[in-house]
């Protein structure tokens, strides 16, 4: 719809200039809202609402097919208001396209479909998925399925760090819960560190004569049966932490993909830092590069590249450089046009070095987009529920499915902006009311369905859609032919959070032509009418949903 009234526009303007058209959060200031009067106003040398006042005058003097109103505003906006007849139209064109509506054609938007690698969720393989690990994880599904819709290709991927500093502490964690060294703070606790020890003594014991087990005793493990139990009598942490890599490491990793499948969360991709980097060379690889191109520095007996440490003193690489060969990866050998990682909160301060990096590599910062997910607190009867892996106090995403759904995780992490911290009210996600938000646009979806359900009559090609122009008719129009502008503003600024809220307020406007007309019963062409007009709000819904990747109740 944004299209088609800028196209309008242009027709009462003789400059060229780019401008925006956005929806009126209030029908006080039209249906729709320009600003192409401050965009007008330098080239023109007037005064902004001098030029909104001379669109104004012209679209009044003529006889638009388009608008019914308009209205220039201080201090030099131009608002819009559609006839009926326009938003009828668009409606044909909604059960024309079907599930297809929605879908973007890059030419009508000015798309450039580009090859994208999406990395998101990546959190560390040593141990459960947390409940904040959800927020990331839905945020990247959703995302990935609006870039796709507007015509990338899209490659959905998880960067297994599986080696470095976090595999090492996990290894002396494991060491130290087997009593082998003393418990520190720094190490990771909980139920979930005891099942792992568990595990490894278990294994080995199934493969006495396997791989691992002949790995334990080149390695200088001492270890013997006793009474059917494996008993660890020697061990280095670096040795552990070999054997932990080796055994748990894919068990972890299974229950991370396990977990994010129950959450619906796919990725094409699951790329081993260990196997695809450090085995392969590529940390060296990059390396040599930087240095042909006389980036990097010795100082302190490591080497540096800018502000930031490439190689140790002691000789050891860092992650830093291991991110550096993984987006070499990226761009030279699997050549995306554009890379968007998904970060925590705690990596806010090493994105900028990141992006100096990426600039030494010699790619363009534009082609790397860091988007940092806030902290999460999860509330409950008031009060916060405390969630450290480290720790062993936390809220892993299986109980949170469990305990509240998928639908309602996705949805409450969804409905907020990635850069501002949440509270996840895990009471309202458990109610099953109108005043949970997921459950009042799916019960807007199986209103509808009811509707549609207590009628045999087929839709007639001659249906007057000119009868549909109460005001909770109108209100409702207006918003079902938003979804291809939200999905083309989603696709181009990455904010998700409009869809739940275009979903609320969708569901809203529904709802209220529920409760205020008559649909089945009114009889006639009207009730014709507005069976069609149900019938397009449960596709918009459904294509909504798709992408969301929510599901659609029969019954509630």
């Amino acid at each position: 719809m944004i299209q088609h009234i800028k196209k309008q526009i242009k027709k009462f303007i003789r400059v060229r200039v780019d401008f925006d058209v956005s929806a009126s959060e209030k029908e006080d200031f039209g249906h729709y809202s320009t600003n192409v009067a401050f965009k007008l106003a330098p080239v023109l040398k007037k005064k902004p609402l001098e030029i909104a006042k001379e669109i104004e005058s012209k679209v009044k003097s003529q006889k638009s097919k388009v608008f019914v109103g308009v209205e220039a505003v201080a201090p030099g906006f131009v608002n819009f208001w559609l006839k009926p007849e326009v938003l009828q139209n668009e409606l044909k064109e909604i059960l024309k396209n079907k599930n297809k509506y929605g879908k973007l054609r890059p030419t009508t938007y000015g798309l450039r479909p580009q090859k994208i690698n999406l990395e998101f969720v990546s959190a560390n393989p040593t141990g459960p998925l947390t409940m904040a690990n959800g927020r990331g994880g839905f945020y990247g599904d959703v995302l990935a399925n609006v870039l796709e819709n507007a015509g990338h290709k899209v490659t959905r991927e998880y960067y297994v760090n599986d080696a470095g500093n976090q595999i090492r502490l996990l290894g002396e964690s494991i060491r130290a819960e087997m009593g082998l060294s003393e418990k520190t703070q720094e190490h990771y606790k909980g139920t979930y560190i005891k099942d792992y020890v568990a595990y490894i003594k278990d294994t080995l014991k199934k493969i006495k004569h396997g791989k691992y087990y002949r790995l334990a005793l080149v390695r200088g493990i001492q270890a013997e049966f006793k009474d059917g139990k494996m008993m660890i009598l020697k061990a280095d942490p670096n040795d552990i932490g070999k054997i932990a890599q080796g055994i748990i490491l894919p068990k972890i990793v299974k229950e991370i993909k396990n977990s994010l499948k129950k959450a619906g969360i796919k990725h094409d991709v699951w790329f081993s830092e260990d196997r695809n980097l450090h085995k392969k060379g590529e940390l060296k690889k990059t390396l040599e590069f930087l240095k042909k191109k006389g980036l990097v520095e010795e100082k302190d007996g490591a080497l540096w590249l800018g502000g930031g440490v490439l190689i140790k003193s002691d000789g050891n690489p860092t992650y830093f450089l291991a991110d550096l060969a993984y987006h070499y990866d990226k761009f030279f050998k699997r050549k995306f046009d554009l890379a968007i990682d998904i970060w925590g909160a705690d990596h806010h301060g090493y994105a900028q070095r990141m992006q100096e990096g990426i600039k030494a590599l010699g790619i363009k910062s534009e082609r790397l987009k860091i988007l940092i997910t806030q902290l999460v607190r999860l509330v409950s009867g008031g009060k916060e529920v405390r969630m450290s892996k480290r720790k062993g106090e936390f809220v892993t995403l299986d109980e949170l499915l469990k305990e509240v759904g998928g639908d309602a995780s996705r949805f409450f992490f969804l409905m907020h902006s990635l850069d501002t911290h949440m509270d996840f009210d895990l009471d309202l996600a458990k109610e099953r009311s109108q005043k949970n938000p997921v459950y009042y646009a799916q019960y807007a979806y199986v209103r509808a369905l009811n509707i549609l359900n207590k009628t045999t009559k087929r839709q007639q090609i001659t249906i007057d859609l000119q009868l549909l122009n109460s005001d909770s008719e109108i209100k409702l129009m207006l918003e079902l032919v938003k979804l291809p502008d939200v999905l083309a503003k989603t696709a181009e600024d990455y904010q998700v959070h409009r869809l739940t809220r275009y979903a609320t307020e969708l569901a809203k406007a529904f709802h209220n032509f529920y409760e205020k007309e008559r649909v089945v019963g009114s009889g006639g062409d009207v009730e014709k009418a507005r069976l069609y007009l149900v019938l397009t709000m449960k596709i918009v819904l459904e294509n909504l949903f798709d992408i969301l990747g929510i599901s659609k109740p029969k019954k509630m």
